[in-house]
């Protein structure tokens, strides 16, 4: 499979995000061009902070490969990494990060650090950015604009009580 259409199965596991109101983010891990695990982003379902949707793929990948190390697979996820799924994927030995929209307020894949290329750390990660990016980014805006329109209606709901 190609980068595009391993992203396109990301973006499948961002619309399972915001089909439940969470923020539309997803993930696959693939081994030589096959999928080997997904996840989305639960944050609010699971009332978990650790509730990403790399660490999730990430804990489904392990357990697949029956090890920690996933030194030849690619990260796929639809919007740059946060420190603490960056840090995740360096120490799970990734070799290779591809992400949709860049996460300026967070992304630690260059856009706020690249905790990625960190060359004191022991494992390095090389980045492809952008890979269908319009559409991840879409997502994402999409979301945000329902949800404060979401707001604004039940705010001004309240205000009419």
């Amino acid at each position: 499979m190609t980068d595009e259409q391993l992203m396109r199965a990301a973006i499948r596991e961002a619309e399972k995000a915001g089909a439940l109101g969470e923020t539309p983010i997803g993930c696959v891990i693939a081994r030589k061009g096959k999928i080997i695990a997904r996840g989305y982003n639960r944050r609010m379902t699971d009332r978990q902070t650790l509730a990403h949707a790399e660490l999730f793929a990430l804990r489904k990948a392990c357990k697949k490969e029956g090890d920690w190390r996933l030194e030849d697979c690619t990260l796929y996820v639809t919007l740059e990494p946060c420190p603490m799924c960056a840090g995740a994927i360096v120490q799970a030995r990734i070799p290779r990060v591809v992400y949709g929209a860049s996460n300026p307020k967070a992304g630690c894949a260059g856009s706020v650090l690249n905790l990625l290329d960190e060359p004191r750390f022991n494992h390095q990660v090389s980045v492809e950015a952008g890979v269908l990016g319009d559409t991840c980014a879409a997502l994402m805006r999409d979301f945000f604009r329902e949800l404060r329109a979401k707001r604004k209606a039940e705010q001004s709901e309240k205000r009419e009580l």
